[in-house]
């Protein structure tokens, strides 16, 4: 499957600074210790709606991730999935009355124009669910040859589960309680009731065909992959194990990391699928999550719609902190477009080209360290303020091409 076109990325002059990240299964920020290829895999859509602030976010933050890799020097290759076979894209295609692969093609096609318009760096290998079937068989049938996975005892539904006993680290990942695993399994698509499960934590790998479901031939029957099998697939063929980040939003820490993770250790013999576990904070509106159920959504289209510009919605997401759950407003838009218009106007009369290259250092700085943007933004708020008279050229070729490089930011100056 295609993705969209890469966006402009050109060299800065100056220093650039090693990135580290917050890992979640350290709980600690570490350094990012990649090749010369980082190699990056970020958890895609179930594409049944649009594009909201709350997805636009989480691939913004990795956006972030893949410039300052570059930065560094390394090649990026970055893979990202499609759940294009999944029980909600079914439910609201039957809703709608509309096919559900129309309906998952109108939305990935709406995805796309939404992190083209936003500037996102695109993934080398952007593959649905559909396109790696395949991948998914070979990979439950090595868990089911090291005893990782079973069927259950249904004669009518024969599913496969992977068990959590299956590898000595499970819940590394989350870092999370028993408890606390039993309560977002149930409410993230686990189904923790399933007669004939030995945990009710163990996870669906292969769903065996259910009436009105597609299915694909396998030699364990006919059926459909479970959800984080996916993901491990798609991940590992792609990006070997282990490979350098495992990205996505903070809902998906718990189930669907740790059994991706689980999944890929169990069938290769390894201690951990990916180096660093990095994840996004979720956004609110008027103080409560973004979801799909509660239909508080704010879309990406809807904005640029009403005018706001791809930068100013960069810079209202990057206004907080990635890893923090944080809130989308009018507010948050009027602050990000009066922002915009102060640096188009200190661009005007930009100051020396010494200040332009500390305001580009602090700004290095600050993303390299757990890409820390409310920091980024105010050192470029600090060369705004402070930039007095000169017309120094050089120094506004600096700072635009600093804030298009590293922030995916465009300015044009007043």
């Amino acid at each position: 499957m295609h993705s969209w076109p890469t966006p402009d990325f050109k060299k800065i002059p100056g220093t650039a600074q090693p990135l580290r990240l917050y890992d979640s299964a350290r709980q600690d920020v570490v350094p990012v210790e990649a090749g010369d290829t980082a190699t990056m895999y970020v958890c895609g859509i179930t594409p049944y709606d649009s594009t909201h602030l709350g997805h636009a976010a989480t691939y913004l933050a990795f956006d972030l991730v893949y410039r300052q890799l570059l930065d560094n020097g390394h090649e990026v290759h970055y893979v990202q999935n499609i759940t294009d076979v999944d029980d909600p894209l079914f439910e609201r295609a039957e809703r709608d009355g509309v096919d559900w692969r129309e309906l998952g093609t109108s939305q990935i096609d709406l995805f796309r124009s939404d992190m083209e318009v936003l500037r996102v760096f695109p993934p080398r290998d952007y593959i649905g669910a559909m396109e790696s079937v395949d991948e998914v068989i070979a990979l439950v049938g090595k868990l089911l040859d090291v005893g990782a996975a079973y069927v259950v005892d249904d004669p009518e539904h024969p599913d496969i589960y992977a068990s959590v006993a299956a590898t000595k680290q499970f819940g590394y990942e989350s870092n999370y309680s028993r408890a606390e695993m039993e309560t977002f399994f149930a409410e993230r698509g686990g189904d923790p009731d399933r007669p004939g499960k030995r945990d009710p934590l163990d996870a669906l790998v292969w769903r065996a065909h259910r009436e009105g479901e597609p299915a694909w031939d396998s030699p364990f029957g006919p059926g459909r992959p479970g959800w984080h099998i996916e993901c491990s697939a798609i991940a590992t063929n792609r990006l070997g194990v282990p490979f350098d980040i495992q990205g996505g939003g903070t809902d998906l820490r718990f189930p669907h990391h740790e059994f991706s993770a689980a999944h890929a250790e169990a069938a290769h013999g390894v201690e951990r699928m990916a180096n660093i576990y990095a994840h996004a904070g979720m956004i609110g509106l008027e103080g409560t999550k973004m979801s799909k159920s509660l239909g508080n959504l704010v879309f990406v289209h809807t904005l640029t719609e009403e005018g706001v510009s791809a930068s100013a919605i960069r810079l209202g997401v990057f206004s907080g902190h990635y890893r923090e759950d944080r809130d989308w407003s009018d507010d948050v838009v009027a602050q990000a477009q009066d922002r915009l218009q102060r640096w188009s106007e200190a661009l005007a009369t930009p100051g020396s080209v010494e200040a332009a290259e500390a305001a580009v250092a602090a700004l290095r700085r600050h993303l390299a360290e757990d890409l820390d943007t409310p920091s980024a933004l105010e050192a470029i708020d600090a060369w705004a303020r402070g930039n007095r008279g000169a017309d120094s050229t050089e120094a506004a070729d600096l700072i635009k091409t600093a804030l298009n490089s590293l922030l995916g930011v465009q300015i044009t100056e007043k």
